[in-house]
């Protein structure tokens, strides 16, 4: 990449794979921590307390409506949970029409996706001997980037 100040860029990968040598050197710290604490580098999907009350309490939707609104809710996190499409598989069979009628598959899948949204994450350890791949995104106001 080519860019008006390629000195900067330079500059810059230069800083940014300084800081990915240290982080390398805390996860490997981590990976050979016991796997008790390896565990506590869990992460919420949502960390406010009274939304995590609200989908504990979601009632079975009565309605495709309803149901539609919830799998529009939990869409957002589907990057976060495994298997996502997996799990709501039943459920979106449901929003077909005249295919609205719960089963014991379709209200398990349902039990099973708000689990999985109350349920904290697990950060995965970054694997060093992979190549590392950054999105980024950048308008006039701000940026944005991804290390996956």
């Amino acid at each position: 990449m080519v860019t008006a100040n390629s000195d900067l860029y330079m500059d810059q990968l230069q800083q940014l794979h300084q800081i990915l040598k240290e982080y390398e050197a805390i996860f490997a710290t981590l990976s050979s921590s016991p796997p008790h604490k390896i565990q506590d580098h869990r992460i919420s999907l949502i960390e406010d307390p009274s939304k995590l009350e609200a989908i504990a309490k979601w009632p079975i939707p009565t309605s495709v409506k309803a149901l539609k609104g919830f799998l529009r809710l939990t869409s957002y996190y589907m990057k976060f949970i495994p298997d996502f499409g997996k799990i709501t598989g039943p459920l979106t069979a449901l929003t077909k029409k005249d295919n609205f009628s719960w089963t014991q598959d379709t209200i398990d899948a349902f039990h099973t996706l708000k689990q999985a949204m109350l349920t904290p994450q697990v950060l995965a350890l970054p694997n060093f001997t992979k190549p590392f791949i950054i999105e980024s995104d950048a308008s006039g106001t701000g940026i944005g980037a991804v290390l996956q």
